[in-house]
């Protein structure tokens, strides 16, 4: 018994459609790039004060740096204390849920701190916290 002859022209798709996948990669890929959480830095190294009942925060997205020069940073920026309010107005509305951490430097004053913990209060923010070293 005779098979039947095909024949294949170059019109007919022979390949795998590969549009569904393609499809499938670009929903994930928009599906990551919208979940994600971008961690913003202050920018500098902080030598923070060692506490034994330090925990670790994770929902805080604002962070501030002062420096053991009485600098303050905020998003690898050196900012002038003059401007701090206004910032973190900008920050609290971009992220009303966050929260603000404070590195201070262990050689920082308390005063420095306190007018940054008092401008993030006139500012609106009403979750602060002071980073600690747990070790």
């Amino acid at each position: 018994m005779r098979r039947p002859f095909y024949h294949v022209t170059e019109d007919e798709d022979t390949g795998i459609d590969m549009t569904p996948m393609l499809d499938i990669v670009f929903i994930m890929l928009i599906f990551f790039v919208v979940t994600a959480s971008f961690v913003k830095e202050t920018g500098i190294d902080i030598n923070r004060p060692q506490a034994k009942t330090a925990i670790t925060k994770e929902t805080a997205n604002i962070k501030i740096a002062i420096d053991h020069e009485d600098v303050i940073w905020i998003d690898r920026q050196q900012v002038d204390e003059r401007s701090v309010k206004a910032i973190l107005e900008r920050l609290h509305i971009e992220n009303p849920q966050g929260g603000l951490i404070v590195q201070a430097d262990r050689k920082s004053t308390n005063d420095k701190l306190v007018r940054v913990m008092d401008a993030a209060r006139q500012a609106g923010i009403t979750s602060i916290s002071i980073a600690a070293s747990d070790n």
